[in-house]
């Protein structure tokens, strides 16, 4: 008797342990998973850990390396090229995509850069043993007269291994084919023939078909892609997908396309990479915050993909902002070096020590005569952004917002900022080399506190901390006409001056 009444409650012990699992393994999304300006990201699972990379475009060290063991919480761990550019490419540091080739235990990097000599945009592919170790160049694989991107590995129906790409030829009015070609195991030689996969022919992807991603269910390949415009301020950027029985086609679009669009939470929403978690399927992909905008930049959101039922992968327009604002403040006093999260541009090679001191940055006159910088993405609309300064007779440190000369496609860096030279505090903007003084006070000596806040993304407010009190420096500045195409603001610590003089940054402080 005591038998039959342990063995249904065992059946029912074990319902509840196998639905108690199953709930534990849901992924509870907190958005944005890879927060402030990371375009274009690359997801792939590594053993139990997952590594992800995003755009970089001309700021060094390029390609960060991020993991994480739920894909919600990253952090840097690792740059593709910490040391800056390889020596072929000039600019245009674009679209890594991760792969693993778990046969060789390699991890290989492709990503986009435009060649110094032919001033083509090119493929090109790294490789290393690990996505932790330290990366060799391969060089460029394909760069076609209009320019080659957007680079993604996969195998076909035989195993045979292929690179995929885009011709942008939007670039010259064109048309823009999605590329096939087999390339070698070692990754360093395309074989044969090209073959196109598809391109923008439908009237709903406007003049471009780009950032193509390919995951394999119910026996089809599924090619996820982005179409129109991505980056301006007017952005409508889209997600389609299409499929085939067989990697180079044919290959037949869902009718039904786009699959994601713009909800009240994210637009412009593309370029994505889709991987497998305990046999469902999420998508990484960019978008701006409809509240953050074009001020943050284009942020890392993670979404579950649903299935109709004549298998085409759906995103529902699901995903909402829930990343808590105090998660993302930053505190630095450099005591343990240079945070692997600080940038500079990728054509100057800086020059700093850290101590218990703080940091140590080489001025110059570089960056279009802003000086040194030395940068991180900004996050959210509404912030604080602090430093305490050593102030130095020969060089001006002090704090900028970073962006471009003007909205256009490669314009040249500019910004605007508060600085201290010797007993003299500036607010200054630069743009194409030309400094404007908005403000300047003279300032006691000793260590000094600098602050910008910013409010809405673009209402600057200059403050500094004199004598123990708060002052407000000069009038509030409005800084639209400085976000730069296709990337947010950067918030800057700035060195200028000679070079035998740094600027000595005591601490900072980013309070969201």
């Amino acid at each position: 008797m005591a038998l039959k009444i342990i063995r249904p409650l065992f059946g029912i012990f074990m319902l509840f342990l196998a639905f108690s699992q199953a709930f534990s393994q849901q992924i509870v999304i907190q958005n944005p998973v890879l927060p402030g300006d990371r375009p274009d990201p690359t997801l792939i699972k590594v053993g139990e850990f997952y590594y992800a990379s995003a755009t970089s475009n001309e700021w060094a060290p390029l390609f960060p390396i991020f993991k994480s063991k739920d894909m919600i919480h990253w952090e840097v761990v690792n740059y593709v090229f910490p040391e800056g550019a390889p020596d072929w490419a000039k600019n245009n540091f674009w679209a890594p995509e991760l792969s693993y080739d778990e046969k060789q235990g390699k991890i290989y990097a492709y990503y986009t850069a435009r060649d110094k000599t032919s001033n083509r945009l090119s493929v090109a592919v790294a490789s290393a043993d690990s996505p932790e170790g330290k990366f060799k160049d391969q060089g460029p694989l394909v760069a076609q007269e209009l320019g080659s991107i957007d680079a993604f590995e996969t195998r076909d129906e035989k195993g045979r291994l292929f690179l995929l790409w885009k011709e942008d030829g939007n670039s010259r009015g064109q048309k823009t084919p999605i590329w096939a070609q087999q390339i070698n195991e070692e990754r360093t030689k395309l074989l044969g023939e090209k073959t196109a996969l598809f391109e923008n022919d439908q009237e709903w992807e406007g003049n471009l078909v780009e950032g193509v991603a390919i995951f394999r269910k119910n026996g089809f390949f599924y090619a996820t892609y982005s179409a129109r415009g991505c980056c301006e301020i007017d952005c409508d950027y889209v997600t389609g997908v299409a499929r085939s029985k067989s990697l180079l086609g044919p290959w037949e679009k869902y009718d039904a396309n786009p699959i994601q669009i713009d909800n009240d939470n994210w637009k412009c929403p593309g370029h994505g990479t889709v991987v497998e978690n305990d046999g469902e399927f999420y998508m990484l992909y960019h978008a701006y915050n409809t509240e953050g905008s074009v001020y943050v930049g284009r942020q890392g959101v993670l979404e579950k993909i649903y299935w109709t039922d004549d298998n085409w992968p759906i995103l529902p327009e699901e995903a909402s902002y829930e990343k808590e604002m105090g998660t993302l403040d930053f505190i630095d006093d450099f005591t343990e070096g240079l945070d692997p999260i600080w940038q500079w541009r990728v054509t100057q090679k800086i020059q700093y020590t850290t101590d218990e001191a703080g940091l140590h940055l080489q001025a110059s006159d570089e960056n279009e005569s802003l000086g040194t910088l030395l940068v991180q993405e900004t996050k959210s609309l509404d912030y604080s952004y602090e430093a305490t300064i050593t102030p130095d007779p020969n060089a001006e440190a002090g704090l900028a917002l970073i962006g471009g000369a003007n909205n256009g496609f490669g314009a040249p860096p500019a910004g605007m900022g508060i600085s201290v030279k010797g007993n003299i505090l500036t607010l200054w903007e630069s743009i194409n080399r030309e400094r404007k003084e908005l403000a300047s006070v003279e300032i006691p000596k000793g260590g000094i506190k600098l602050i910008l806040q910013i409010e809405d993304g673009y209402r600057l407010q200059a403050k500094a901390e004199l004598n123990g009190k708060l002052r407000t420096i000069g009038a509030e500045q409005n800084v639209k006409h400085l976000v730069p195409w296709g990337m947010g603001f950067r918030l800057g610590l700035v060195a200028k001056g000679p070079s035998h003089s740094s600027g000595h940054f005591q601490s900072v402080k980013i309070t969201y």
